[in-house]
Parts: C-alpha cells; sequence; structure tokens
C-alpha cells in the first residue's frame, strides 16, 4: 500500500510544525558581522592571501601544477 500526502505550505510553518528552533536572529547577526568585516578590514591584498590558504593546493601545489604543464608542453 502507499499513500501520498502533499501539504502545501511555507517554510516557516513547517519549521514550526516540526517544533524546529527559528534561527533568525542569529542568521541575521552572522550577516551583519560579515558585512561589517567585509566593509572595515578586507582588502584586496588580504583577500588574496585568504584564497590563496583556503585553496587545497596553495601556493606550492600551484607551482608544482605549473611545472608540470610547462613540462608537458616543452618549455622546460
Amino acid at each position: 500500500m502507499k499513500v501520498t500526502v502533499d501539504v502545501d505550505c511555507t517554510p516557516e510553518e513547517a519549521r514550526r510544525f516540526l517544533g524546529l528552533p527559528d534561527l533568525t536572529p542569529v542568521h541575521v547577526a552572522y550577516v551583519e558581522k560579515m558585512q561589517k568585516m567585509m566593509a572595515d578590514a578586507i582588502t584586496p591584498d588580504v583577500m588574496a592571501e585568504t584564497m590563496k590558504a583556503w585553496g587545497p593546493m596553495s601556493e606550492a601545489g600551484l607551482g608544482l601544477w605549473k611545472q608540470m604543464v610547462d613540462q608537458m608542453s616543452g618549455k622546460t
């Protein structure tokens, strides 16, 4: 036996029905903090360094890839 039930409700109504907490204030505080950080402290240099650190291979890994591509293309 298979039963299908369609529920038409908003995400807010579903959250309340399931008893999940309202995290809107936390989300608002987080977004405000991120906006303040972006406006106050982040410069292009800081962003570039952050992206290098977040990269899966960082600077050394990118150098290794560049060397490998150069060798395959005959630029050694």
